[in-house]
């Protein structure tokens, strides 16, 4: 599976953003994807979820300003990022998860990874 995640930027506190991932190489809706992001010099941590069912996860730092959604025709997953704070800036990575079961919030569950997004919020 290849991930190529975009749609990362500059935006000001309070602004939005939409984050993109296409996958290729697997059917998409037989994975569950995810979102997570990595702060300079903090580790990486989870944001965002969705599983091959209509089950999603957000961390409760997102919760209400993220919505993650996937469209399998186009074999894309999305994360529409609202409210936004200088505490979100990060590198955004999507990540792929081929098990049917496991805990998608976990980072060693996934084991496809894109190359990372960067978003910054300016105060």
């Amino acid at each position: 599976v290849q991930l190529q995640a975009y749609g990362g930027g500059l935006v000001q506190a309070g602004g939005s953003l939409r984050l993109s991932c296409a996958a290729t190489g697997r059917t998409f809706g037989s994975l569950s994807m995810g979102w997570f992001r990595q702060a300079p010099g903090k580790e990486r941590e989870f944001v965002a979820a969705h599983r091959r069912t209509t089950t999603t996860y957000y961390a409760d730092s997102v919760k209400g300003r993220f919505t993650i959604s996937r469209d399998n025709a186009k074999n894309t997953v999305y994360v529409q990022m609202n409210s936004l704070k200088p505490e979100d800036t990060a590198v955004y990575y999507c990540a792929a998860d081929p098990a049917p079961w496991g805990d998608s919030r976990r980072a060693d569950e996934y084991d496809y990874w894109g190359q990372g997004t960067q978003v910054t919020v300016s105060s």
